[in-house]
């Protein structure tokens, strides 16, 4: 694969009247490569909007280094502007123009052939209503013909910044389902969002950020294993007598409200096993699993608690400094804020 956005050691600070100096991106990394649909996370203020404007030109950086396909950003992008879309915080319309002549126009500015128009309508769903008036559009229409915007030059690479905010269900839905076909279609999407879920059943790979650094960066995968402690949530017809007997066999148990906590056993066998030779038979033995929003609070500084839920899709985090093959993890974040 090849590096289709690079930044190294991005820095930007603002200064304001009010609030004084402000520091939104304190070194900043992250890597993009072709065909992935990548997940760039991070809590509001934590400097995502400011790097995605500083990626574009949109805003000045203090310092790094930065290339979008190959060219130096901001300085060669214009070398590069048709083969990119973006849409980055929410875009307007004239409401009173219809979808379909909102494109035209734009294609029209941007010299692309207006033929374009009725194609990215088909594409993001809206072909149907490109002749109805924009302020007639539901909020998830909206975005929709943003994309469609973006889309207009058939871009190579896709960067959208929360997509799927102020949108509901079966809106967000929508959007992941154009996010896969694009992906599908050979498309590079970059896309930031705090509907973490989304991004899980959406993303291959993710970069996290937090107060303007960056504290992971890998495929999704990998991310979540590195945070998984091996644990089951076990029920038996015994808790106490359970508990002492998987004890005796050198794992951790937590009970809780019926149900045992299981650590430190690397696959379920060694749980039955140890339970059946003494006459006690599981009725429940699940997995539990960090998911990518646990693993993100945890990450962010975010989380209500110091560890990780003990529930399905959430476990205690190993120790700050441990062992993480195969992640990009760093997890001293500095102090920052996003503008």
């Amino acid at each position: 694969m090849s590096a289709v956005i690079e930044i190294e050691g991005l820095r930007k600070t603002f200064h304001t009247l009010r609030q004084g100096r402000r520091v939104a991106v304190d070194g900043f990394d992250m890597v993009v490569e072709a065909g992935q649909v990548h997940g760039f996370l991070g809590p509001n203020g934590s400097g995502k909007t400011t790097t995605l404007r500083a990626l574009l030109g949109l805003v000045g950086a203090d310092g790094g280094r930065m290339s979008v396909l190959g060219a130096s950003a901001p300085e060669q992008l214009p070398r590069v502007a048709g083969r990119v879309g973006a849409i980055v915080e929410s875009p307007q319309f004239f409401g009173n123009f219809t979808g379909h002549r909102t494109l035209r126009l734009l294609a029209v500015a941007g010299g692309v052939p207006t033929a374009r128009v009725d194609e990215v309508l088909e594409q993001v769903g809206l072909y149907d209503r490109g002749h109805d008036r924009v302020k007639g559009y539901s909020l998830g229409m909206k975005q929709r013909l943003a994309v469609a915007s973006a889309l207009l030059k058939g871009p190579e690479l896709l960067i959208l910044d929360e997509p799927a905010n102020g949108l509901d269900p079966a809106g967000i839905r929508e959007m992941r389902d154009l996010i896969r076909s694009l992906a599908e279609a050979g498309v590079t999407v970059l896309v930031s969002s705090h509907i973490l879920a989304e991004i899980q059943l959406i993303c291959d790979h993710v970069t996290i950020i937090s107060e303007g650094r960056r504290v992971a960066a890998g495929r999704v995968d990998e991310v979540l294993a590195g945070y998984d402690q091996h644990e089951w949530q076990v029920r038996v017809a015994e808790p106490t007598r359970a508990a002492e007997l998987l004890q005796a066999a050198g794992l951790t148990v937590i009970a809780h409200d019926g149900l045992l906590v299981v650590g430190g056993a690397d696959e379920p066998e060694l749980i039955s096993r140890s339970l059946g030779e003494q006459g006690i038979w599981v009725r429940e033995l699940t997995p539990i699993r960090p998911d990518l929003e646990s693993v993100f609070l945890e990450l962010t500084g975010t989380a209500p608690h110091p560890t990780l839920p003990r529930q399905l899709g959430g476990s205690v985090p190993p120790e700050e400094g441990s062992d993480q093959p195969m992640i990009d993890l760093d997890v001293r974040a500095h102090r920052g804020a996003d503008a």
